[in-house]
């Protein structure tokens, strides 16, 4: 029995949840989302729960259970709260500024690093040295802030680069003479 599939997926005040067929469409204060659910589940909506069921008794039907749930419990959250994922710059140098619909990054290359920002993300620099990305699709703004870091992510010996707020960087100590 899945874990995570058993449980329903609370909908908020303000997020409404249709289900035409195979699609499940949330919308909220956020915007819109959808998803075509896989033959091997079905979905239903009770007052202001959405449960996930699935239809036999398969290996593939338990995975897509809670696979499932999970999804639609992410966009739900997704349209009424969104997600933010924050970065910090260490470096002396390092440094970041949003200009117009683009991320302009500079990070010891000869040149800066410019990202262009999606339409459906939202990427603010409240210091030079720090960077909040902020969307309601969890994956795409987790995919975006993994480019951004991938630019230069952090070195073990100085610590210089791009990390996640949250990451904990192990640090070398270096030659010995």
């Amino acid at each position: 029995m899945s874990r995570v599939g058993k449980y329903p997926v609370p909908v908020p005040s303000g997020v409404t949840v249709q289900i035409a067929g195979r699609d499940v469409t949330v919308s909220g204060k956020l915007g819109q989302s959808s998803l075509s659910l896989v033959d091997d589940v079905d979905a239903s909506l009770e007052g202001d729960k959405l449960w996930v069921k699935p239809k036999g008794e398969t290996k593939r039907a338990r995975m897509m259970w809670g696979t499932t749930r999970a999804l639609l419990n992410n966009m739900v959250k997704g349209v009424s709260d969104g997600f933010t994922v924050s970065l910090d710059i260490n470096g002396v140098g390092y440094r970041a500024a949003v200009d117009g619909q683009t991320l302009k990054l500079a990070l010891g290359y000869s040149h800066d690093v410019l990202y262009p920002i999606p339409e459906d993300v939202g990427i603010k620099c409240d210091k030079p040295t720090s960077i909040t990305i902020t969307g309601r699709d969890k994956q795409r703004v987790g995919q975006i802030a993994a480019e951004i870091r991938s630019y230069r992510g952090p070195e073990p010996y100085k610590g210089k680069g791009i990390k996640y707020t949250t990451e904990t960087i192990l640090r070398k100590e270096g030659k010995k003479k």
